[in-house]
């Protein structure tokens, strides 16, 4: 059945009981091959109405106001007529429902006023409830819902609640007020939130539309003329401002109560529309986060390494104090030159009195225990207190040492401290945004995972990689031979650059645990995975620090050899492995123990080695071990050939093999192992008597004995050494070459 084009059919004979039409769209019932039948009960329920409307030439005319004298059943009747409206086909159907909703336009629009005067009157559980359940009813109620929203208090007067000048105190922002503005906005919103519930059926979520106008017509409103005066203010004070409120707008969201009509997750969804409000500041926010942690690491390291070239400058000037000026100009380079090469017994007494005060000071400043931390430039613990110097050469001198017992200070842990405690807290602000979701979350990320980036980067490129740079430089310029005093305790350069790779270590472990606890705990980054740039740039640190590492140690390498060497040139008496002849013609041996020169080049090398257990990596430290072994094995052969061995000097070169071997053995590198016993070995030779030279030679020729570390030839020229060698020559030749042979 279907609606005629000129209305011939009589409505009156269709017309029902008008309490059943009032739910007859209710009542349909879907019901196979029924649909017909089920259609006529709905035509004839409500097609009298819709034709009566048409006729109609004003909102008194239609009999439906006459025939339901209840605003619901009013809105019921409009709201079925709108829906039975979809099925006219016929001809004139556009002009039929235009003027029902012409009707229905009247009448929202009587009801709406009843609504507002219900508002004004603040009936809130009269007027306003029934007639807000009429505007529901009729099409779902936007037109109240609008007007609630359009009239209430919080949008006609905006700035009741605070303004956002308030947080500005002259060159500084607080937060005290916006505070005040989202304690107050919250208790405006929870009031509403009862309100609605007395006001609206529950079928209808008035509070997330009205949170949403909120959100967009006063929070975002405030945002933006606050962050603007902040970041007028200062840059600082912006990027605190941001952060703060966003943490004030989160607790106003989770402040919130829902009403009857909300959803369940009615938290996230406030959370979700009062966020949203900062999405058009997140840009700016964190190009500026991240700017601002640049510019105020690079300073950091800046005032550090100005402090540090100060020191430098003032040390100087302290110890050319007393030096004539124009002969520093003109004779600055050649000055230099001679102090490198100045014979060690010059050093002692060119600053008089002061050089030992000098000497005194240094050793108390290189012990390792007296040292607790990273010295501070201008602290005066990096250059001692001494007598100013009164020559050139002097003057010099003192230079360079301060140059390398300052290697300790090249960078800092209070340094490196202060820049992960700047990085935490700008990323601790912008991590907050993740939460936004969405590309602004993403963004978010992306900008914490560059902060710490940049963190690496700065200290490892400019504080770190320059420190070791400098320390290796200063390692260069040590000659042991011109340093007055050796009496300390380990090479002091050497002290102060191992102790400069225990800081390294020490800033590489705080900046793997701020990585941890900051980046991978926080999800801002994925330690597996290998596309990361935050974990791409670590793993670039780690190696460039292993690398400056790798380079200090191998000049730190060249160092300790060079002090072994001095020490084996300085401290072994000819008597060692060649004791006198008493009186009595009874050779003279105070002890059979290791000598002097073994035992302190055992405790240098091993002080040494020992300071890197623990610091480095382990594959560096095994590298590092075996270059020290075998350069401490090559400068042992080198001070070997210079000595005279007697047979009874023998049994101490056998004691200093055996103090030697023990050693290495304790570094469990295996590789070393073969070579101090193959020392061990070549020590026999000395000890058999000049009568056994046939036995000499064939030590000399078994090259198994040796680990294949030695050749004949080589063990040969060790044999040589011998006291007594002149005596044996021909007999060992013989037995080795055959009679008639020349070795060439």
């Amino acid at each position: 059945m279907t609606l005629s084009a000129s209305g011939t059919l009589a409505p009156s004979s269709y017309i029902v009981d008008p309490q059943a039409a009032v739910k007859v769209l209710a009542n349909v019932r879907s019901i196979r091959g029924m649909a017909r039948q089920e259609y006529g009960k709905v035509y004839g329920a409500l097609a009298p109405f819709y034709y009566d409307i048409e006729r109609s030439r004003s909102h008194a005319d239609p009999i439906l106001f006459r025939t339901y004298r209840d605003p619901e059943q009013q809105a019921q009747m409009l709201a079925q007529l709108k829906v039975f409206a979809k099925s006219d086909y016929a001809q004139g159907w556009h002009q039929r429902e235009e003027k029902l909703d012409t009707m229905t336009g009247i009448f929202e629009n009587a009801v709406l006023r009843e609504f507002e005067q219900g508002y004004a009157e603040k009936d809130f559980d009269g007027r306003m409830k029934r007639f807000a359940s009429v505007l529901v009813t009729l099409n779902g109620g936007a037109a109240c819902l609008d007007s609630f929203i359009h009239n209430h208090p919080l949008m006609l007067d905006k700035e009741r609640l605070g303004d956002p000048s308030d947080c500005l105190q002259g060159d500084e922002v607080t937060l005290k007020p916006s505070h005040e503005f989202f304690k107050g906005l919250a208790t405006e919103l929870n009031n509403e939130a009862a309100i609605i519930d007395r006001v609206f059926p529950p079928t209808v979520d008035v509070l997330q539309t009205f949170l949403e106008r909120v959100a967009d017509d006063v929070i975002a409103e405030y945002l933006t003329t606050l962050f603007d005066q902040a970041h007028d203010v200062s840059i600082e004070a912006y990027l605190k401002t941001v952060a703060g409120i966003f943490d004030q707008a989160l607790q106003l969201a989770v402040s919130l109560h829902p009403t009857k009509a909300s959803k369940p997750d009615f938290q996230q969804e406030a959370i979700r529309i009062i966020t949203r409000c900062f999405e058009p500041h997140v840009d700016l926010y964190l190009q500026e986060e991240l700017d601002y942690f640049k510019r105020k690491s690079a300073a950091e390291v800046d005032a550090w390494e100005k402090r540090l070239l100060e020191e430098e400058l003032t040390t100087e000037t302290r110890f050319m104090a007393n030096v004539n000026r124009k002969a520093v100009k003109q004779d600055f380079l050649s000055s230099f030159k001679k102090v490198v090469m100045m014979p060690v017994n010059v050093l002692p007494t060119m600053g008089g009195s002061g050089s030992s005060k000098s000497s005194a000071n240094r050793n108390s400043t290189l012990d390792p225990t007296s040292r607790s931390g990273t010295p501070i430039p201008g602290d005066g613990t990096l250059t001692p207190r001494m007598d100013a110097p009164t020559t050139e050469l002097a003057a010099k001198a003192a230079i360079m040492n301060s140059r390398l017992e300052g290697i300790r200070s090249l960078f800092s842990i209070e340094v490196a401290l202060n820049l992960t405690h700047m990085a935490k807290a700008s990323l601790e602000r912008a991590a907050r945004f993740v939460q936004l979701g969405g590309q602004s979350g993403e963004e978010a990320k992306e900008q914490s995972e560059q902060i710490f980036i940049h963190l690496v980067q700065i200290l490892g490129n400019r504080h770190m990689k320059l420190g070791f740079d400098k320390a290796v430089s200063h390692l260069a310029d040590y000659k042991p031979r011109e340093v007055a005093d050796h009496s300390q305790e380990g090479v002091a350069p050497l002290v102060a650059f191992l102790e400069l790779v225990n800081v390294g270590d020490l800033i590489q472990q705080m900046v793997e645990v701020f990585y941890l606890q900051e980046l991978v705990a926080a999800n801002l980054t994925d330690r597996d995975d290998f596309l990361s740039l935050a974990a791409k740039e670590k793993k670039r640190f780690e190696a460039q620090l292993d690398e400056s590492v790798a380079a200090g140690l191998n000049k730190g390498i060249d160092v300790l050899m060079d002090e072994v060497e001095y020490l084996c040139g300085t401290t072994q008496d000819p008597t060692d492995f060649n004791p006198p002849t008493g009186p009595n013609g009874v050779v003279e041996m105070s002890d059979i123990g290791p000598s002097q020169t073994a035992l302190k080049i055992v405790e240098v090398v091993s002080s040494h080695t020992s300071m890197l257990i623990g610091s480095t990596d382990k594959n560096v430290l095994d590298v590092f071990n075996q270059e020290v072994g075998v350069r401490l094995f090559t400068a042992l052969c080198k001070h070997l050939k210079r000595q005279r061995i007697s047979v009874d000097g023998a049994i101490k070169l056998i004691s200093d093999m055996n103090a030697y071997n023990t050693y290495i053995v304790s570094l469990r590198n295996k590789p070393l192992i073969q070579y101090f016993a193959a020392l061990r070995e070549l020590s026999q030779i000395y000890l058999i008597d000049a009568k056994q030279a046939k036995e000499i030679a064939t030590i000399i020729a078994d090259t198994d004995r040796y680990h294949g570390i030695f050749r004949a030839e080589e063990v040969y020229e060790f044999a040589e050494r011998r006291a007594d060698w002149y005596q044996i020559k021909s007999a060992v030749e013989k037995q080795m070459y055959g009679v008639g042979c020349w070795v060439m």
